[in-house]
This record gives C-alpha cells, structure tokens and sequence, in this order.
C-alpha cells in the first residue's frame, strides 16, 4: 500500500476535523437557506404586511408575484446564501467542538446521562458565535425584501445601511430578537434531532449496519421533526426581528423590541407561522440530510457519540 493510500485511511483529527464540520454545514446551510429564499420572501411579506397578506401562504405568492413579478421572489437571495454560510460553519462546527469539549471534561458516562443538557448547551454557544457573524447579512436581508426599492443586492444593500446607520444601529439592532430566535431555535433543533435519532437507530439497529441511503433518510426524518418543533419554539422572535429590521427606528433596542411585542400580541407574534413551519421543517430536514452525507464524504467520522445504545 502506498503512502497516499495509508494517508488517506486515516481519519482527520484536531483542526481538521473540525474544519470539514464547519464546511459540511456551510454548504447545508447556505444550499437550504438559498433555495428557500422564495418561502422567506413570502413568510417575510405576511409578518410586515398582515393586512395585505391575509389569505395563508398560497395566496400570498400570488400577490407578490402578481405585485411585482415573480423576479422579486429571489429578493436577499445573495445575504441569504452568504449569511447562513457563515453561519452553518460556525453552528455546525461550534457545535461538534463543544459537545466533544463537554464529553472530555465530563467523562462518557456522566455525559451520557447528561445528553440532553449537553446537546442544548453545546449548540446554545456555537449558535451564539455563529449570529454575530449572520447578523448583518440577515439585516440586509429583511431590509432589501422589506424595502424592494433600498438597493439592487447584497453589496449595495450591506455599503447603505454602513454608511447611514454605522455597525451597532444598522447591522445589530436586531442581535438581541436574533438571538431570542436563533439560540432556542438551535437548542431545539439540535436536542429534538439527537433524540429522534437515537431512538429510530435504537429500532433500525447499529448505525455501522445501516446503508448510506437509509440513514440519509433517516436523518431526513429526524430533521424534518426537529425542524416543525425549533419553528413553533422561535417564532415569536422571528416576527419581532422582521419587525425591527424593516426600518431604523429610534429609542434603545430593548424599548423598541416591548413596544413592538406589546403592540402585536401573542396572536400577531405568531404571524407566519404556517409557512415557516414548511420553510424551516423543509430546510431542516434537508441540512441534516445534507450535512450527513457531506461528513462521510468528507471523512469527518472522529466525533464524540454519547447516545445510549439499546440493550440487547
């Protein structure tokens, strides 16, 4: 055997292991998130607009693309791929460092027993590096699907708000909904997808036996619920960082966020639910999916598993 063939048996550890992590749910999360930009369009429009947009989610493709062309169902497609880029880097590899971080100061057993708290503390942290990277790709975003007529793109959008609002006021004034929404959103995701997992490979039998085909449908399935579960979980602050991102605004953004909360209601918090359960339970699915298959093709196989394995 050769030493090229040697090297390539073995499976990458330390910096870059975690480098194929991160590139693995980049491109899951950047692919998913592009090709959803039309759902986000749309989910966008009926929490800006309800009475506008008030016939469910059909409908209101219907109307934008009767409005203003079916063109402007792609609006904040280029802050979409990048953003979540970034972010599926630093979620997905943040996320595999921490929970193997815990494991190690813990010790397998009392990691085991602890599963849950470590799968939602794990991906709490990585989800918190990984918004302060998105959120001033996701305020151009709402920005240029909120204001079709603020700029021509990516590039344009991002310079204006810079140049107008400065760093803080135009690119984190929706850090704090950002993270009310992304942070519980991921806890959710990734504990709900663990859990599920576990217990279809617990009635499938040994991951090793399972074929690649089956398992990325496993991972589909167990990423389709996390997904429905993490949308319920975070909308409420997914209607409040629409809001706050369509214009600047004045007064502190804690003010802003209760004033904002208070006028919409439980009931106007909850605007757009129906299609961002499709769009996130859709997209979820498919990152895990994706990101399953990408980690095997990569080699990425070194990570730490805590599940408990059914007794025989």
């Amino acid at each position: 055997m050769s030493s090229i063939q040697t090297q390539a048996t073995i499976a990458p550890t330390g910096a870059s292991l975690y480098a194929r992590y991160a590139l693995a749910g980049a491109i899951c999360c950047g692919v998913t998130h592009g090709a959803l930009t039309p759902v986000d369009v749309v989910k966008t429009r009926i929490q800006l607009e309800p009475t506008v947009y008030n016939k469910g989610m059909g409908a209101a493709f219907r109307q934008v693309v009767k409005a203003e062309g079916s063109g402007v169902l792609l609006t904040g497609f280029g802050p979409t791929f990048a953003g979540y880029f970034l972010q599926g880097a630093f979620k997905f590899g943040g996320y595999e460092f921490w929970r193997k971080t815990f494991i190690d100061a813990l010790g397998t057993e009392t990691a085991q027993n602890n599963r849950t708290l470590i799968y939602s503390v794990s991906s709490g942290i990585a989800e918190f590096f990984a918004d302060v990277a998105l959120c001033p790709l996701e305020a151009t975003r709402i920005r240029l699907v909120s204001q079709p007529s603020f700029a021509t793109g990516l590039v344009g959008g991002f310079s204006r708000i810079l140049k107008e609002e400065g760093v803080i006021r135009g690119f984190y004034s929706g850090f704090g909904p950002i993270l009310l929404k992304q942070v519980p959103y991921t806890m959710t995701k990734f504990v709900v997808y663990e859990r599920v997992l576990e217990a279809v490979l617990d009635a499938a039998g040994p991951k090793e036996k399972i074929s690649g085909s089956t398992m990325t449908a496993i991972n589909l399935g167990s990423g389709l619920a996390a997904g429905i579960a993490a949308a319920i979980v975070s909308q409420p602050a997914d209607t409040l960082l629409s809001k706050i991102n369509k214009s600047s605004g004045t007064g502190t953004i804690t003010s802003r966020l209760v004033g904002l909360a208070s006028e919409l209601g439980v009931r106007g918090l909850f605007l757009g639910l129906g299609p961002r359960i499709v769009m996130v339970g859709t997209l979820t699915a498919f990152q895990f999916a994706i990101y399953g298959d990408l980690k095997a093709a990569f080699g990425a196989t070194g990570g730490a598993e805590i599940a408990k394995k059914k007794k025989e």
